[in-house]
This record gives C-alpha cells, sequence and structure tokens, in this order.
C-alpha cells in the first residue's frame, strides 16, 4: 500500500503578536490562508523505517517534523510501525509559509491510514501542537481566524479571488528567534472584524499587519527594498507570512503579477497563483 499526499503551504494574512504567555509560549491572532504551493509526501509500508528527500540535510536533522510526528504516532500506537517516508521539498524552508507544519500534520495523519487505525481527533491535535503552534490548522487547512497560540481556529468566509505572488528571498528565519525578540502589542481592531467588513485589498495597507515584519526588515534592511519594489510592480497589498521571510503580493491584473514573478524570480524563489480555480 502506498498513500501519496500534496502537503499545502500557508499564508498568514496579518499575524498579530498579542502578549507572551506565563508558559514562555505566546498569545496571538491571525488569518491562515493555504495556497497550492506544495510538498509531496510518500508513505509505504516497509521492512524498516526510512526517511528521504530531495533535501540531503533534512535526511539526518533530528528537528525534522515528519520524523518527530512519525516518532509520536508510533508512541500512541505502542508498538514499531516500519514505514518509508519519501518528501519532494517545493516549499522555502524556514521561510514562513510552515512547509515543515504541514508536512508533520500529513505524517501525523497518513501514517495511522496506511496501517489501518484511527487516532481520535482530539489526541491528534494535541499530537499536532505538541509539534509546533501551526500544525493543528494543517489537519484541515481551510481558511481560518487563529487565536491562543494558533491552535484554536474558527473557519471563516475569506477568499483571495485575485492574483497572489509569492516571493521568498531565500534567508531563513528561525521562528524561535523571532518569538524570542518580539515586542507583542494587543492590537486596536480584531483581524477576523476587518476581514469581514472590508474586501478591498489595498484598503489594508492601513489596517493589517504582521508584527514580526519591522523586526526582521531591521535586521535584514533588504527586505523593504523587496516589499516596496512589489508595490512598485502594481500589487495592490504586501505582506511578510509568518515570521518571515517570504512576502506575499495581491494584484488586481495577473499580467502585472506576472511580470513582477519573471523579474523576482530572477534571484528568488517565486510562485504565482492565478485566481481561486488554480
Amino acid at each position: 500500500m502506498k498513500i501519496s499526499i500534496n502537503s499545502m503551504a500557508k499564508i498568514n494574512f496579518g499575524l498579530n503578536i498579542v502578549e507572551k504567555r506565563s508558559d514562555g509560549f505566546h498569545n496571538l491572532e491571525t488569518i491562515f490562508y493555504p495556497i497550492e504551493l506544495c510538498d509531496k509526501l510518500t508513505f509505504e509500508k516497509a521492512d524498516f523505517f526510512s526517511f528521504s528527500s530531495n533535501i540531503p540535510t533534512l535526511d539526518i536533522d533530528p528537528s525534522n517534523l515528519v520524523i518527530k510526528a512519525f516518532n509520536i504516532v508510533e508512541k500512541y500506537i505502542g508498538k514499531k510501525l516500519n514505514a518509508k517516508i519519501t518528501l519532494e521539498k517545493n516549499i522555502p524552508i524556514g521561510g514562513g509559509l510552515g512547509g515543515g507544519s504541514s508536512n508533520a500534520a500529513h505524517t501525523l495523519v497518513s501514517i495511522p491510514l496506511l496501517f489501518g487505525f484511527e487516532i481520535p481527533q482530539d489526541f491528534l491535535r494535541n499530537m499536532a501542537l505538541t509539534l509546533g503552534s501551526d500544525v493543528p490548522f494543517f489537519i484541515k487547512p481551510i481558511p481560518s481566524y487563529a487565536s491562543s497560540r494558533g491552535e484554536i481556529l474558527e473557519p471563516i468566509s475569506f477568499d483571495i479571488n485575485k492574483p497572489l505572488l509569492i516571493v521568498n528571498p531565500k534567508i531563513h528565519i528561525s521562528t524561535k528567534w523571532a518569538f524570542q525578540n518580539i515586542t507583542p502589542r494587543k492590537p486596536g481592531v480584531n483581524l477576523k472584524d476587518i476581514i469581514q467588513n472590508n474586501n478591498n485589498f489595498s484598503d489594508y495597507k492601513n489596517t493589517v499587519r504582521n508584527d514580526f515584519e519591522d523586526l526582521v526588515i531591521k535586521t535584514y534592511p533588504e527586505l523593504n527594498k523587496l516589499k516596496s519594489s512589489l508595490y512598485d510592480f502594481g500589487a495592490e497589498f504586501v505582506l511578510m507570512s509568518g515570521s518571515g521571510s517570504t512576502f506575499f503580493a495581491i494584484f488586481s491584473d495577473l499580467e502585472m503579477a506576472d511580470y513582477a514573478k519573471q523579474f523576482f524570480e530572477k534571484k528568488y524563489f517565486c510562485y504565482l497563483k492565478a485566481n481561486e480555480n488554480e
């Protein structure tokens, strides 16, 4: 038996770091929005466990979330599970797009399917949360308003039905570093209320922010030029995703978005979602 699955990325349409908690984590609010940029995971039964990918360093990385997820499932079932896991990595690593978290979530879901047992949803979500604050979202990746650490999810009606350009400048940002250096600030307006009361993306420039953006741009000033350049190419709205360094830009015109992609892909990783059906 073989299971092959596409492991989707996400963007954060706004990210407010509200306060630091007594347990060391942070309360936040964000809009998780899945995008079709994806990795491919394949799971097969085997005589022994193995993991391989098209990124050699991942194969021996002790922080590999796929292996961590597999180990958690194995511990839950209480017996040795032998599987061959293959990962084709397309989502930039350390870019704020949730690739590793997505891979972990799909491993939690796929291994029980492969071996014919079930994990109750509440257990599954608790397992996911031990791996990362955004891993629970990828169990069922639909547009959602997220609060607390990011694990309290409320599905929302929100669709970016315009050309969406993803630009990753190939700068790896540590999520741990970002949270250690961020200064929380309570938002004036709830993100969910902003999204539901306005569908004009150009208006979001004054209301939707990513609290990590100033910190990351201060550390890597070239990212401010990237953001400005995306606006120069005609984007209606530009924002950093997650803890960076990826930026997403929403365009009203596909031709302008494609022109921007052709320019930036000479130097950076780019992905263009033409419309809601792609």
